[in-house]
């Protein structure tokens, strides 16, 4: 006879989300899933709006990655305006914030919320397990590391009056330019982060190559990647064409990243309000994929700025191409840090940040899609409106619903690898938050459902067990389940 497992809440990740494990009397793991149990529904209540409103709307979907959601959205409407080329001072201000923007998700999330587990080990005693215990025993590192994401904060906020849920992007380009006296500021700062992500990096190969064959193999599950890529093949997060390949490294699709019905298709599973996506051409038990650091480093063949390419290449080096370990993730992290860092080095000298003229004009369209690289991986929002200029139709892909069965294959290899058989701890079961946070989920981005609601409602008598249930399938049936 089978007994129930729930983690719940899982930690230290953005947002609400459990993991039930099925386990017999042998304590064998029969089944691990990761369910998402709060809907947000952004994708239904955003229709009527007004086009023009949803880089400001959307972006409230997260406090943790709302430029993302921001962004997004300013390069779906731009395709409905018309404008198919930013101007040269619209383009560099939203890499900029950009570049903050994943610079700062991936500090919070390396030091604040992984880190712990890395420097004191996953089975170490759950009060160390935590940013106060890292700023204890390991001051420069944690510091350092609250330094690095406040400078990405104070870059985004420079660019859109606020450090979260600012207002900077609009149809065809941005509202506002920078000043001189913003930007100085942040020229005397940038060489530190620069350093400080880069020995960073550092630390977190020590920390892998210590425990290689453990690294290597906790939660290893073989998959394609998918991510953005620049025309050359180089890294690329703001804008590209999207790149697949398979478990090998070989290219398998390359497609324009507004045609991404071409290639995706989504999945609707009763026990999830996370949708999950697959490759079209295939089954939804062979076409899924990672999207994020991992994808994106396996994904591009170089990196256009010096000393995160320099990190790429001893990263390839060491773990191999394609690398295939979830806890390769935080290194690649990392590693996109840096670049993110010596962007905006660049960018600080670029004069069109001081530029007035960010605005573009084209032709009037019905729909829009704009396709980015969140710090979590690919995030797609497609648009159309109506004659009124309301939406009609909204689709979001978010980078955690891209990572949905990655996710829960990972669980699985771990509840396999780690638990099977062995009594069931609360240092055990830290394990599966483990491998949850190497993805670093935003789970709050990613409850949205296709089509009908799956919905299940049970009735239960006061000892707890099941009186009835009704059933609803993601086709809009019901049924009795009980």
């Amino acid at each position: 006879m089978n007994r129930r497992v729930v983690i719940d809440p899982v930690t230290r990740v953005e947002g609400h989300g459990k993991v039930t494990l099925l386990v017999d009397e042998n304590n064998q793991i029969n089944e691990a899933r990761l369910h998402i149990v709060e809907f947000r529904g952004f994708e239904k209540f955003i229709q009527g709006r007004p086009f023009w409103e949803l880089p400001l709307v959307v972006q409230r979907l997260c406090g943790i990655c709302p430029v993302s959601h921001h962004l997004a959205a300013a390069k779906a409407i731009d395709q409905i305006v018309g404008v198919d080329q930013l101007t040269e001072g619209a383009l560099a201000l939203r890499k900029l914030m950009h570049f903050g923007q994943v610079l700062q998700s991936h500090a919070l999330h390396f030091f604040h919320l992984a880190a712990p587990d890395l420097v004191f080990g996953f089975d170490s005693d759950i009060a160390r397990r935590n940013i106060v215990a890292l700023i204890q025993n390991h001051q420069t590192l944690a510091l350092q590391g609250v330094r690095i994401r406040k400078f990405g904060q104070q870059i985004i906020e420079a660019v859109s009056g606020k450090r979260i849920h600012g207002i900077a992007a609009v149809p065809g380009g941005m509202n506002a330019p920078l000043s001189a006296d913003k930007i100085t500021p942040f020229k005397a700062q940038v060489d530190d982060i620069i350093e400080w992500c880069e020995a960073t990096i550092a630390t977190i190969k020590t920390l892998f190559l210590s425990h290689r064959d453990y690294h290597e193999a906790f939660g290893a599950t073989e998959s394609n990647f998918m991510a953005l890529s620049g025309e050359k093949g180089q890294l690329e997060l703001y804008h590209g064409d999207l790149r697949i390949i398979d478990r090998r490294g070989n290219e398998i699709r390359r497609q324009p990243s507004d045609q991404y019905r071409a290639l995706l298709s989504e999945q609707v599973k009763s026990w999830s309000y996370m949708k999950f996506p697959y490759l079209s051409h295939l089954t939804p038990e062979t076409g899924w994929y990672r999207v994020g650091p991992l994808a994106r480093i396996n994904v591009c063949r170089y990196i256009d700025t010096p000393r995160a390419e320099r990190c790429r290449q001893d990263f390839v080096s060491t773990l191999g191409a394609p690398a295939h370990s979830p806890l390769a993730y935080h290194w690649a992290r990392m590693i996109e840090a840096l670049h993110c860092a010596e962007a905006i080095k660049n960018l600080l000298h670029n004069p069109a940040l001081l530029s007035n003229d960010l605005l573009g004009q084209g032709t009037r369209q019905q729909q829009g899609i704009g396709v980015i690289e969140a710090p979590r991986g690919t995030l797609i929002h497609h648009y159309e409106i109506n004659g009124q200029d309301q939406v009609t139709m909204a689709n979001l892909i978010v980078s955690t619903t891209n990572n949905n069965q990655a996710m829960n294959e990972s669980i699985r290899k771990v509840a396999q690898q780690h638990l099977t058989g062995k009594e069931l701890t609360p240092e055990l079961l830290n394990l599966i938050e483990v491998v949850i946070r190497a993805y670093d989920p935003c789970l709050s981005c990613a409850t949205h459902a296709a089509g009908k609601m799956p919905l299940r409602l049970e009735l239960q008598t006061s000892d707890g067990k099941i009186h009835s249930a009704l059933q609803r399938n993601s086709d809009g049936r019901l049924h009795n389940a009980g």
